[in-house]
Parts: C-alpha cells; sequence; structure tokens
C-alpha cells in the first residue's frame, strides 16, 4: 500500500460521503473504488470506436465478405 496525501477539507467530505452512503468501510475504500472506476472508464474510452469509425469498419469486413 502506498500513502497519498489529499487536502484536509477533501477528506472530511469524503469522510462525510462515506457515513451517508453506508456502502465503504473507510475513506480509502471509497478512493480506491473512485479511482479503479475513473481507471476503468479512461479505459473503456481508449477503446471505443466514434460510430462513424464502427461504420467503417463494418463496411470494410461486410467488403471482405464478413457481415
Amino acid at each position: 500500500m502506498a500513502t497519498v496525501r489529499i487536502p484536509d477539507r477533501l477528506y472530511m467530505e469524503i469522510e462525510e460521503r462515506v457515513k451517508e452512503s453506508g456502502e465503504f468501510e473507510s475513506v480509502e475504500e471509497y478512493v480506491t473504488f473512485v479511482l479503479e472506476e475513473l481507471l476503468k472508464d479512461e479505459e473503456e474510452e481508449e477503446y471505443s470506436l466514434s460510430e462513424e469509425d464502427e461504420e467503417k469498419v463494418k463496411e470494410r469486413l461486410r467488403g471482405l465478405g464478413y457481415l
């Protein structure tokens, strides 16, 4: 485990959110969850195609006899 420093104000806001949600056991658990979700979302965005690009791929696959 590593230590990350955040402003006290932010820690207190997260701590309040943890208490209100009842879903997380600690600030650390909440922050870990949020960061994992953020990274997952960024990863998914990297590999997603725009509608235009997706249509181009489909056209090429049709031309090759795959669709």
